[in-house]
């Protein structure tokens, strides 16, 4: 599932992609090795979401104008879902673009640097559902059925996998 996530993320942000790895950095990581993408090693992981978002944020560049969060385990999310988020952020980059699916808002989402001290400040495993239901600034959404697909269990993605039944 991450190299599929990281396949579509180099799709549209080429070598500006950051992957941020947790529990199973040491497992992962080295199928990582050849892509061009810099890795993050969160040794917070054991706190949850939050501690994710602020390693990936704290390590970007100083003129990095926003961030793309996306999770590993919306496999449905396509590169064309995310080049959307980039075309509307493109128009407005003070806003915050996230997807809709499922009756609200949520990741992927695009956060503006204005947004960075929020992500920062976030703690525990709620990741970034509090900023993009309340928004400090401009929030513009997307709809994006496919960003409510997430596996959360080999029983999900093997559902996911299996071909649909004939009637």
């Amino acid at each position: 599932m991450v190299q599929l996530a990281l396949s579509r993320a180099e799709a549209v942000a080429g070598h500006a992609v950051s992957v941020v790895l947790g529990a199973n950095a040491a497992q992962i990581a080295p199928g990582l090795a050849r892509s061009s993408v810099t890795l993050v090693i969160n040794r917070g992981w054991a706190e949850g979401l939050a501690s994710s978002i602020r390693a990936g944020i704290e390590q970007l560049p100083g003129h990095t104008g926003g961030a793309l969060l996306l999770l590993a385990d919306q496999c449905a999310v396509t590169s064309a879902d995310l080049q959307r988020l980039i075309d509307v952020w493109c128009r407005d980059r003070q806003a915050i673009v996230s997807a809709q699916y499922a009756g609200g808002w949520g990741v992927p989402a695009i956060f503006p640097r204005s947004s960075f001290p929020a992500l920062l400040a976030l703690r525990g495993d709620q990741g970034a559902r509090a900023l993009l239901r309340n928004p400090a600034g401009r929030r513009v959404g997307v709809p994006m059925p496919s960003a409510a697909i997430d596996i959360d269990t080999v029983q999900e993605l093997e559902a996911l996998e299996r071909p649909p039944v004939s009637q």
